[in-house]
């Protein structure tokens, strides 16, 4: 590589990982942790559920405690199951009884509670897992600038990928196993800045893909609708097969009674291990009454199975049927592939653990760049006031990035002693902690002590809440291991393991050279 194609990349690379690293840096970490966002929910509720993607309710009697409180009749009602929790999603659209009074016209969302049957709002069922899965795609800034900033965060990471890749592609092999601890500081974060970011390269460039791909497909889509659809964006939605077909309601109370379990499990029944994962009921209670009957074969069966059957009510049935061993086309591929290799739900444990660790090391990737960044530019031909604007610019980002460590791990403390939490409390602990901490880095003007306190601190508060959890609530970790609750014992075992690591790593750090 010639010397001006080099210096391109070096600079377009340096410019861009520099301006979105700390963003970048909250998008990974709080991504890291919503690989166990089904397991934090369950540990902060002391519950423990099956590790399923289908629905276990009892439609019929769910439906019918909905009836006394919502009056069903004439709604179009949608039941689907988000994640691995023991609540689900009920969407009711407002009545089509054109004489029903204006209450029961207005749509509703809420959760239900597969065993009690009890309804929260989304703001009543707020946990710390809902809080760090938005977190990592900006969505507590207000809507769409959160979803639009971290989605032109992930391209412009996919930009710093490939120019990072240009960089040492003549020497990516033979730097990949060079690192050299005891060298010059420089030497020793280029060394881990490159081999980790290779060992992360094919993880990174997936989310840089997908990231930009869920957050700003609207951009990308918008040429299309208007070239090909001439804005028609409800034709677009249904050549992708995102809308559901309709039925007229007739007005007309059903006839014969009906039981909706019994036509869930009729569906479940066409195809061996079929789940369940969305249920939606056409004009309940009319005469014109269908329901829809969403699910999809297990991962290790078939990656990619998506099916469905619709039935009238009224003569049990089938108006349409999707079979979700043959009848998969390229679209539904497209479709899910993409959400599956991102949210990494498809392996188990191992591959949520992997895809954890190889988040961290991002992380990891991300704050190397920044001290590779500083180290290099502190040099004594450079004037003091350069080198100090430098050394400010690395603390704030230093500050702002690993601070994030200690507010999750008391955050998770908090929701635990003080549960239920509710989204603004959580929003207020964790937001004006991080604040005060980045406050108290920045005061302090030492990157050594904001790097070496940020994993001590982390490090006892991670200790602390396998303890809180278990004087809370009585579920020690080794309770929860005997009574077969995975998901609880998990979260203590993982940050006892984590708050391990952290502590060894801040006792092993480097010193860097500060102002």
């Amino acid at each position: 590589m010639n010397n001006r194609n080099y210096n391109i990349y070096f600079h377009t690379h340096t410019v861009s990982g520099i301006v979105i690293s700390v963003v970048l840096f909250v998008i990974f970490f709080a991504g890291s942790f919503s690989f166990f966002r089904d397991e934090i929910i369950n540990w902060e509720r002391s519950e423990s559920v099956m590790q399923t993607k289908e629905i276990e309710l009892d439609y019929d009697t769910a439906l019918k405690t909905l009836d006394k409180k919502h009056i069903l009749a004439g709604r179009n009602i949608s039941i689907s199951k988000a994640s691995n929790e023991r609540r689900v999603n009920v969407y009711m659209e407002g009545t089509q009884d054109t004489l029903a009074p204006a209450k029961q016209k207005e749509g509703q969302f809420f959760y239900l509670d597969t065993k009690t049957f009890k309804t929260e709002t989304y703001e009543e069922s707020y946990s710390l897992g809902e809080f760090l899965y938005r977190l990592h795609f900006l969505a507590q800034v207000p809507y769409p600038v959160g979803y639009y900033l971290s989605g032109f965060i992930a391209l412009f990471f996919l930009f710093a990928i490939i120019t990072g890749v240009l960089l040492h592609w003549n020497k990516i092999i033979s730097n990949f196993y060079i690192f050299r601890p005891k060298e010059k500081l420089k030497t020793l974060w280029t060394d881990a800045h490159t081999a980790l970011g290779m060992i992360g390269l094919p993880f990174q460039f997936v989310y840089a893909v997908t990231g930009a791909f869920f957050m700003i497909k609207l951009v990308i889509v918008a040429p299309a609708v208007m070239a090909l659809y001439k804005g028609d964006d409800t034709k677009l939605y249904e050549d992708l097969e995102y809308n559901e077909p309709a039925f007229k309601f007739e007005n007309k109370k059903t006839a014969n009674p009906f039981s909706i379990n019994e036509f869930v499990a009729k569906a479940k029944s066409n195809w061996k291990n079929f789940e369940i994962t969305s249920v939606e009921i056409k004009n309940y209670g009319d005469a014109n009454m269908h329901i829809l009957v969403d699910g999809e074969m297990p991962y290790d069966q078939k990656f990619t199975a998506v099916g469905k059957v619709i039935y009238k009510i009224a003569d049990g049935k089938i108006i349409a049927k999707k079979d979700p061993i043959t009848e998969n086309k390229y679209l539904d591929v497209v479709k899910n592939v993409l959400y599956r290799i991102h949210f990494g739900d498809y392996g188990g444990y191992a591959l949520k653990i992997i895809s954890f660790i190889l988040g961290i090391i991002t992380c990891f990737v991300i704050i190397s760049g920044v001290m590779i960044w500083l180290v290099a530019r502190d040099k004594k031909n450079m004037p003091e006031k350069k080198r100090r604007f430098n050394n400010s610019v690395a603390r704030i980002y230093l500050a702002i990035s690993l601070s994030m460590y200690p507010v999750t791990a008391l955050a998770f403390i908090g929701t635990k002693v003080f549960h239920p939490l509710g989204q603004t409390n959580i929003y207020s602990l964790y937001f004006i902690t991080w604040l005060v901490l980045i406050i108290f880095f920045l005061l302090k003007r030492d990157i050594n002590f904001t790097n070496k306190w940020s994993l001590i601190s982390g490090s006892i508060l991670g200790f602390l809440i396998p303890i809180a959890n278990g004087i809370c609530t009585g579920n020690w970790f080794w309770k929860t291991f005997a009574a077969n609750e995975v998901q609880i014992f998990f979260v203590d075992i993982f940050w006892i393991v984590l708050a391990s690591i952290t502590l060894y790593v801040s006792f092993k750090l480097k010193k860097v050279k500060s102002e």
